[in-house]
């Protein structure tokens, strides 16, 4: 498991800076198969059937709630795109990158 997927997330309610370019890039090469889209995390899933998809997304969900730190995602018949972006800073935090590993971690299962 990628030591970020065992980390929590920290709350966040502005005032901090976003990470800058760099910091981002160095994160993201401690993931696999996500990238920085317009400002934002994203990695899309795929699945067998609708089943699996769903099963994915409500075991995310109750990650989410748990990090309270909330994906944007875009649900299809056997696939998921996940997009990760910290609102209160309007960019990329460690918070992202976290939950980004606690997918694959999921998706792993």
């Amino acid at each position: 498991m990628n030591e970020l997927a065992r980390k929590r997330c920290k709350p966040c309610e502005g005032g901090v800076p976003p990470l800058d370019r760099a910091q981002a890039q160095q994160m993201l090469a401690r993931l696999d198969g996500w990238a920085i889209e317009d400002g934002r995390l994203a990695k899309r899933y795929r699945f067998r059937d609708h089943y699996e998809t769903m099963a994915f997304v409500n075991a995310l969900a109750w990650i989410s709630h748990r990090e309270d730190h909330h994906p944007d995602l875009e649900v299809g018949y056997n696939q998921c795109r996940v997009t990760y972006v910290t609102h209160a800073i309007g960019g990329l935090s460690e918070n992202d990158f976290i939950c980004a590993a606690k997918c694959d971690a999921l998706f792993e299962l």
